[in-house]
């Protein structure tokens, strides 16, 4: 996956906003909270941390081609970064991306949620 594809598959989740922040990641959030952060790497490699599950954690933080999210997990936040296909294929990679977005939009409170569409 791509930095742009990596954008307009976020792009098209419900409710999102963009912002370059952090030193120029494309960080993605819903409700004002991050869901996703990625940026591109020397040699053109594209790292994305996401949030995920406890299970999900524990399952990717060892996968070859990921690791836990530098600063996120190391604060024992369920954060994975993702650096490489090797064992997150882009299939799969958009399905935990989609996953990060309902966690996040799962811990906003009722009227935000109502507020962004995303009650029910």
């Amino acid at each position: 996956m791509t930095l742009a594809e990596y954008n307009a598959f976020c792009a098209a989740l419900p409710a999102t906003t963009h912002v370059v922040q952090w030193g120029g990641a494309d960080v993605w959030k819903v409700g004002g909270k991050v869901f996703a952060l990625g940026r591109d790497e020397a040699g053109g490699a594209l790292f994305v941390s996401f949030k995920c599950s406890p299970m999900a954690y524990e399952m990717l933080r060892d996968a070859p081609g990921c690791r836990p999210a530098p600063y996120l997990a190391s604060r024992g936040m369920k954060w994975i970064q993702r650096f490489s296909d090797e064992s997150l294929p882009d299939d799969a990679f958009r399905d935990y991306l989609r996953e990060s977005h309902r966690l996040v939009a799962a811990g906003l409170t009722k009227k935000v949620r109502a507020d962004l569409g995303l009650s029910g």
